[in-house]
């Protein structure tokens, strides 16, 4: 198990630990309380009498378009660094990418650590990037590092005597990667994807500075003309966003996670 390996792993459930499917009563509990949290939103909000700014940000069909865009942002990003990361990390668990795998990841870690909202002022200003492809670039090099790892980790943990015998059935290196390998690995692979889906949420919020949408708008209306009512319910639908999202994630999880794991 390589440094990074030993790094990601201590950040993913050991799968073995968790039951294969929660009960009903378990998958109603999130949907039950993230309904309630936007009721009382709309209970509070409604009892309220808004002023004129107030009521442009927080009727419905602008909430409704900035979810909306928020949640294009999330899946489109997050769909791209599946597409990119995922083949990525199971080239660099290959024998030949041995040499460089330590620069690349060095590399990757390294970008990760410029805060998004960095990468998203660069693309604007140098290249004159923005909207909502400019967002999804700067969401998806953010992202990236996660799935990747957890895709080289998952890969990894593999035991080597289950790919040898594998390859002493006959079975080609291609289809000991994805009949042995990869199914092996999915745990840990939805893992990262999770945690990229979270991840994408909350950094979407600041695509509002290069004109992509989302929920940023509403969130930088309410700093712009100091209306705390609209903050607050901007970074509460926000953070309701990420619990559904990833809430639904964990069922994805639960159902694709191979037997026996």
């Amino acid at each position: 198990m390589t440094d990074v390996g030993t790094r990601v792993r201590t950040a993913v459930v050991p799968s073995a630990a968790l039951p294969r499917h929660r009960s009903l009563a378990g998958y109603l509990v999130m949907p039950a309380i993230l309904a309630s949290a936007c009721l009382i939103m709309y209970l509070y909000v409604s009892s309220r009498e808004l002023d004129s700014i107030e009521a442009r940000s927080l009727n419905a069909a602008a909430l409704a378009t900035a979810t909306w865009e928020h949640i294009q942002l999330t899946a489109v990003s997050t769909l791209l660094t599946l597409v990119i990361a995922v083949p990525l990390g199971i080239l660099l668990t290959r024998p030949f990418t041995r040499r460089f795998r330590p620069y690349l990841i060095t590399l990757l870690t390294l970008g990760q650590a410029i805060p998004t909202i960095a990468v998203l002022v660069l693309l604007a200003v140098a290249f004159l990037f923005l909207g909502f492809q400019a967002a999804v670039v700067g969401l998806v090099l953010y992202a990236i590092i996660p799935v990747l790892l957890n895709t080289m980790v998952g890969l990894e943990q593999v035991d080597e005597s289950v790919l040898e015998a594998g390859r002493g059935m006959g079975i080609s290196k291609s289809g000991v990667l994805f009949r042995l390998e990869l199914p092996l690995s999915v745990p840990i692979i939805l893992a990262g994807v999770r945690t990229a889906l979270v991840i994408n949420v909350g950094t979407a919020t600041l695509t509002t500075y290069i004109n992509a949408g989302g929920l940023g708008d509403i969130i930088v209306a309410g700093l712009s003309t100091n209306r705390v009512l609209i903050q607050i319910i901007g970074a509460a639908l926000t953070a309701v966003l990420a619990l559904l999202i990833d809430y639904l994630a964990g069922i994805a999880e639960d159902f694709l996670r191979p037997k026996g794991l």
